[in-house]
This record gives structure tokens, C-alpha cells and sequence, in this order.
């Protein structure tokens, strides 16, 4: 892969829910291109320690972190680490996230703050701390994973689709207030991924995987501009058509998934 039109390869990175399977799938993938050294901000070391055990990512150098992104109080001291650990931080990937499948009218109070949290707010106010930090070291890559559910939100999950939409327009403003910093962000937006996370789920249409998300991914941490990638690519042009459908028509498509 060119790195020509952008920054050159990454060689350092910091994932922000590193027990993701895209983002492991994607740190392998970017191995490939020369990443040589991680820090995996993990709420559980010890789960993270057996995978990597399982499933090594091909990466020499990998230090895990234990980090609670709903800790607002955190994230300054995980980077104070992560700076220390790798020098400079290169491409930063911010996979935090919880599913909430039927995160709808049955959830209570608590539920809908936990998802908001852990979907939302949480990486919000990680990625502002990171985004600090990237500006003044002067350079530097944000990848945030998002979700096609927050283009417009379903009856039965509308929790966790508010809070993918609240994120989303985060990343996006967040995008345009660094434009002229040095540091790119990009927004991925990915539909059902068969993973860990959705096991026992039935596969949405246009059901993909951790590594096509992650060969995705790889095609844009080089760019110059910021880039909003829908994987599969489908996903744009055909939510273009279905956030302009008719509210009942809406309903009748999405149904109860």
C-alpha cells in the first residue's frame, strides 16, 4: 500500500478498547505495513493477556494497559503511559463500545445511562484528551469506529443507535475543529460485523468481517483528509436513500432487528 498522498505509515498506536475484534483485526492488518509497537487500553489485562496468548497480533511490541473509559479522571494518566511506552503516539484507534441489541422501551433508566456511557460519552471524552494531546505533538491519526445504526436508529435498539448518532457527530466536529492541526480523523462506520460481540445474532443483510473492516481501515490511515468509510461500501449510498424514507416505511424495513 501507497502511503504517498498522507502521512507515512504508522509505527506506534493506542487502542481505546483493545479487546475489540476489529481492532485486533486491524492491528495485524497494519503490522504489515510496518506498525512495530501497541498499548492496549483494556478494562480486563487478564482476558486480554489469554487472547493475545491464543491469537498473537504479529506485533513485537505490545504493552497492555488496564483503563476504564468511563472514567473521565483516566485518560489523561493512560496517555501520560502510552507516551511514555511508545515516544510518540502515531494512530490512535478508539474501539470502546457496548452492543445493546435490544437496548429499546424495555430498558431502564439505568441501562439507557450505562449504554450512553460505554457508546458515547465515554469515548467522547477519551478522544477529546486524545486529540489534546495529538495537537501538541503535532501529528498524529484518529480512527473512531462508529456504527451504520447511528445513520438512523431502529425501535429496538434506538438506545444504542442514539448513542452511535451522538458519537458519530462528535467524531465529525471533532474532524473539522483539527482540520488545520496536523492530525487526521477518520469516522468508520461499519454495518452487522460477525464478531464476538454479535455471537448468537442473526447476520444482518450485508453482514462483514473484523478483517474486511480492517483492510477498510488500513486504506485510510495514510490519507491526507479526513475520510468517512462505510464498510461494506454499499452502506453510503443505500442509508442516503433509507434516512429520507418515510418514518411508517422506516418501520416496516427495519422491522424488529
Amino acid at each position: 500500500m501507497s502511503f504517498h498522498d498522507g502521512p507515512p505509515a504508522p509505527r506506534t498506536a493506542v487502542v481505546l478498547g483493545g479487546n475489540s475484534d476489529i481492532a485486533r483485526a486491524t492491528l495485524s492488518r497494519l503490522a504489515e505495513d510496518g506498525l512495530e509497537r501497541v498499548v492496549l487500553a483494556v478494562r480486563d489485562p487478564g482476558l486480554t493477556r489469554q487472547r493475545l496468548a491464543a491469537h498473537p497480533l504479529g506485533i513485537g511490541d505490545v504493552v497492555i494497559e488496564e483503563w476504564d473509559a468511563l472514567d473521565d479522571t483516566a485518560h489523561a494518566g493512560l496517555l501520560d503511559r502510552a507516551g511514555h511506552t511508545l515516544g510518540q503516539i502515531d494512530l490512535v484507534i478508539c474501539a470502546v463500545g457496548s452492543l445493546g441489541h435490544s437496548a429499546g422501551i424495555a430498558s431502564t433508566p439505568a441501562e439507557a445511562a450505562a449504554l450512553f456511557a460505554s457508546n458515547f460519552t465515554g469515548p467522547a471524552t477519551a478522544l477529546t484528551e486524545v486529540a489534546h494531546r495529538l495537537i501538541a505533538q503535532g501529528h498524529g491519526t484518529i480512527v473512531v469506529l462508529s456504527s451504520v445504526a447511528g445513520l438512523r436508529p431502529r425501535r429496538s435498539n434506538y438506545l444504542y443507535g442514539s448513542a452511535k448518532a451522538g458519537l458519530d457527530s462528535f467524531t465529525q466536529g471533532l474532524a473539522d475543529a483539527t482540520a488545520d492541526s496536523g492530525i487526521r480523523v477518520h469516522l468508520i462506520r461499519p454495518g452487522f460485523v460477525t464478531s464476538s460481540m454479535t455471537a448468537g445474532l442473526k447476520p444482518a443483510p450485508f453482514a462483514t468481517t473484523p478483517d474486511v473492516v480492517a483492510e477498510a481501515i488500513a486504506a485510510v490511515v495514510g490519507r491526507s483528509c479526513n475520510q468517512v468509510v462505510h464498510v461494506p461500501k454499499v452502506l453510503g449510498p443505500m442509508f442516503g436513500v433509507l434516512r429520507a424514507a418515510p418514518r411508517p416505511i422506516w418501520r416496516r424495513i427495519a422491522g424488529n432487528r
